[in-house]
């Protein structure tokens, strides 16, 4: 088959800008051909290479006691005792879902399951953190029903509870969903694979399952705007089989107890090409592959179709020779692929061969280490104006607004599709806070919380960025957990932008600023830019997942309030409504800076709250919709109503930081109040607990309309 001829028109639908071209012609001499291209193409585009965030990724805090693995592999990881250790990483498939929703889900869970059993850990726990455009856009159902239906399709089928997560509606999304999935799993401390391949002449074996022409170009094109041209792309999106997985992921745990993995890398974006090379990079070696030898599942595949497909399920290995039939008979027995398809070389070659010809011949350390690298230029974002007056309005219409919105109604919709208690270790469900995981066979649990309050970020870049650590952090200490570490999905539009490349900028600064502070590193993470679509830019997002551990279930406070408890708040509370949740789904308004976060009161008022469990049944931490959301939502789940003595929307709905809602018996609060004292931590009552409604100053509202409106909102919205 004659190759297409290689033209600036070629160059440009690759990615590729005509100076990078020129550097791919310095470096290897000679004009590539269209497979070469292909590979630097995928290798080089801002998906696999991080060309424009490598700067500043460099800046943040990713050390520590508790670090065993940081940034650079398949997935973060973090020791937690015993020999044990947890593996966990956030990654986004965010264009795939807007073309294809269903299996651009599907593949993102299936992705960073990968990623997270290619470092040799059982998944016990996933996430997923949405965020679509506003209900009433003529595309957003259709993008909800896919998504959750993908996430929840395959995760279910493969068998890892859906434990948290969070779904956020807003009009920069219309044309540019975001779908962030995060996975967690269980790993004896020396029982680690990573992905460096050592060893010369050593074979490079293919693992799972067939190779298509799914996904062909799909790194290439999650680094791209969209535009008019968005259904062409739909081949580029990869299709899922959680079913071939599971088997894959058995497959895998069997062959690294038998001791026959040198390295190992699961085909993800860029799939044979970006494992091969990152392998061969990582361990200073070159790579020989031999494509006749790939498992295929459709016939007359080119080179260029095998190197750039994603097809998804598959793994590649640097297996110790003398395992080979043992290796093979653990695959055969799950019905998976297993073929040597090269081997390493101490050249430094990506050397590709096909049909006996040579298709590619690229020194392979230019394609991943010596990627481009752009110091892009940024601009600071402009200091937030006054915060605009709002309206008259009442506190019980305030909170209607909230809780009728699909921003804070209840998300039953959404995780009642997901399986949250397969494997039997869920303690604490999707719907209030954290998730929380049994750590199997022991007294320990793990919890997890995904968070990012993206308005705050567009407003001010540093203090949103450290909002979103900060409200990771309270999350986890409402239930008792401490905060272990962190990963990221920074999700931008077109760096290229100034303005845009300031925002990352900004929230980088203030997520370092916030992980150093509250000693959660970012351990792992993933960059997704060019979030437009015509020229117009999502909101920033980027998404803060976190992990925290409790010695003991006995730690863990998770009780609902009771009739009589009284309500109490740690923290100061000043009224701060810019950037609100209320300014936003009252009257539609943003404006005004994002709250100010003090790292400092952040940690003191999570360490008080953890030392004094005992004397808390429930708590919560104040972030959107302050305290009356905050009270709303506790007293609702435990079916009962709630009083507070004042009317002020400032005082009820501000959006304060470093604030947490408690409810305790009369005794306990008593006892708090003492503990607050000595810690010099600010601690007010500011109500009670019982009856049938919601009372705030002179006006109430009963408790079951309030309570109907907040369970049917999200349903009624996406399904009208």
């Amino acid at each position: 088959m004659d190759e297409p001829q290689i033209t600036p028109e070629l160059i440009e639908a690759h990615g590729l800008k005509p100076d990078e071209y020129e550097s791919i012609l310095e470096i290897i001499g000679r004009a590539p051909n269209f497979t070469e291209l292909g590979i630097f193409s995928a290798m080089w585009n801002e998906h696999c290479s991080y060309k424009s965030s490598k700067k500043w990724l460099r800046t943040l805090y990713t050390e520590g006691a508790q670090v065993i693995c940081g940034p650079g592999e398949n997935a973060g990881i973090v020791d937690i005792g015993d020999n044990q250790a947890v593996v966990f990483k956030m990654e986004s498939h965010n264009h795939p879902s807007y073309i294809e929703p269903h299996q651009g889900a599907a593949t993102g869970v299936g992705g960073i399951l990968r990623d997270v059993f290619t470092m040799g850990a059982r998944p016990i726990a996933a996430m997923d953190s949405l965020s679509f455009g506003m209900p009433d856009h003529p595309k957003t159902a259709h993008v909800v029903k896919g998504v959750v239906e993908g996430v929840g399709s395959y995760g279910n089928c493969f068998g890892v509870p859906n434990v948290g997560g969070e779904v956020r509606f807003h009009p920069s999304y219309n044309g540019n969903c975001l779908v962030n999935a995060f996975a967690a799993g269980l790993i004896d401390s020396d029982k680690i694979f990573y992905s460096a391949a050592s060893g010369i002449g050593m074979p490079v074996v293919y693992l799972g399952a067939k190779t298509g022409r799914d996904g062909v170009g799909g790194a290439t094109m999650a680094s791209a705007e969209f535009d008019d041209t968005i259904e062409d792309k739909r081949p580029t999106v990869q299709v899922g089989d959680p079913f071939t997985e599971k088997c894959l992921l058995e497959a895998c745990l069997e062959l690294m107890a038998s001791d026959s993995v040198i390295s190992i890398q699961d085909m993800g974006a860029a799939g044979l090409t970006c494992s091969a090379v990152e392998m061969g990079d990582k361990g200073g070696l070159g790579i020989k592959l031999h494509l006749d030898k790939v498992p295929q599942r459709e016939a007359n595949m080119t080179a260029y179709e095998m190197m750039l497909s994603e097809s998804q399920e598959r793994m590649l290995m640097v297996l110790k020779p003398e395992k080979e039939a043992e290796a093979r008979a653990i695959f055969e027995k799950w019905d998976l692929d297993f073929a040597i398809v090269g081997e390493t070389v101490a050249e430094d070659r990506f050397l590709i061969l096909h049909h006996n010809e040579v298709k590619a011949d690229l020194p392979l350390s230019k394609l991943a280490s010596s990627a481009p690298e752009y110091d892009r230029p940024w601009v600071e974002t402009p200091p937030a104006g006054a915060a605009e007056a709002l309206p008259a309005i009442g506190p019980i219409a305030a909170l209607e607004a909230l809780i009728g919105s699909p921003n804070y109604a209840a998300k039953n919709w959404v995780f009642e599709q997901y399986d949250t208690q397969v494997m039997g270790d869920t303690v604490r469900r999707p719907g209030m806070g954290a998730g929380v995981v049994r750590v199997h066979g022991t007294p320990k649990a793990l919890a997890f919380t995904a968070d990012v309050t993206p308005r705050y970020v567009k407003a001010n870049p540093f203090e949103g960025g450290k909002q979103a650590v900060a409200e990771a952090y309270r999350n986890l200490c409402a239930v008792g957990a401490k905060p272990l570490a962190t990963t990221d999905n920074l999700n931008f539009g077109n760096p290229e932008k100034p303005e845009i490349m300031g925002q990352f900028v900004g929230a980088i600064k203030g997520i370092d600023a916030a992980v150093r502070a509250l000693d959660v590193p970012i351990v792992s993470g993933n960059v997704s830019l060019y979030n437009e679509t015509d020229g117009a830019g999502i909101l920033p997002t980027p998404t803060i997942g976190a992990v925290g551990l409790l010695d003991s279930l006995d730690d863990l406070i998770a009780g609902l309030p009771s009739a009589g408890d009284v309500a109490m708040v740690i923290g100061e509370t000043k009224g701060h409504l810019g950037q609100s949740a209320l300014a936003f789904e009252a009257f539609g308004v943003e404006s005004g800076d994002a709250p100010p976060v003090d790292l400092d009161a952040e940690r003191r008022h999570g360490e008080f709250l953890r030392d004094n469990r005992n004397l808390v049944k429930s708590a919560s931490d104040l972030s959107d919709g302050g305290l009356a959301l905050a009270l709303f939502e506790m007293a609702e789940a435990a079916g009962i109503g709630a009083t507070v003595e004042t009317d002020d929307i400032a005082q009820l709905f501000g959006e304060d930081q470093a604030r947490y809602l408690v409810a305790c018996s009369f005794d306990q609060a008593e006892a708090l109040m003492a503990a607050a004292r000595r810690a010099e931590v600010p601690l007010a009552t500011v109500g009670r607990f019982g009856g049938e409604s919601i009372t705030f100053g002179a006006e109430t509202a009963p408790m079951a309309e309030l309570s109907t409106l907040y369970r049917s909102a999200f349903k009624a919205a996406i399904e009208r």
